[in-house]
């Protein structure tokens, strides 16, 4: 039987630059597959369901989490849905691919909850609130309102990080992607 792949767990604050870590590790030799996410919205422009995200309609949403087939899920505003499905998840781990996740701290902390040692969590944190509240408004997409309220919430997000494996403090960009590619591949070539 092939072996079954482990599950890397990434959760920050917007801003953090976990989505730029993460790409830099799909390029690496770690055999990363990325969970795609359901969701109940609609597709935006070119996504493609099944490439981006699973695209469901509300009430299969419903259907599917009283089946409790979902892993983490969160209804981020009225009727919109996103949640990682159990059966994804187990189609990449089955393949003996590695599952790589870009989830919040509370959804991130149910997957390390429901796989245990068989995934690795890791908190990606900026330097300073002031530091992510400066890359937020230099990113430029924003307005003022939204970024007040993306540091507020970072604030929260914060006080989740000692409850993960690791925390990776992104100061250096590549400095943290080293420490993340370590710490993957130290847990990736641990037999458990």
């Amino acid at each position: 039987m092939e072996k079954r792949g482990k599950l890397i767990i990434f959760s920050a604050p917007s801003g953090s630059g976990k989505s730029t870590i993460i790409q830099s590790l799909l390029n690496k030799d770690l055999n990363l597959s990325f969970s795609i996410s359901a969701t109940s919205r609609a597709p935006r422009g070119s996504e493609q369901n099944g490439v981006e995200y699973y695209f469901i309609s509300p009430e299969e949403f419903k259907s599917r989490i009283a089946n409790d087939e979902f892993l983490e899920y969160e209804e981020v505003y009225a009727g919109k849905f996103y949640g990682t499905l159990k059966s994804e998840v187990e189609r990449i781990l089955n393949s003996g691919k590695n599952v790589i996740f870009d989830v919040d701290v509370v959804g991130g902390l149910n997957i390390k909850k429901y796989y245990g040692d068989q995934a690795l969590a890791l908190f990606i944190q900026p330097p300073s609130i002031k530091e992510l509240e400066k890359r937020l408004k230099n990113r430029a997409t924003d307005t003022p309102e939204v970024i007040a309220s993306r540091i507020a919430k970072a604030e929260y997000e914060l006080s989740f990080a000692p409850r993960f494996d690791k925390i990776i403090v992104n100061d250096v960009l590549e400095k943290a992607q080293a420490e993340a590619y370590h710490l993957i591949r130290q847990f990736i070539d641990n037999p458990q």
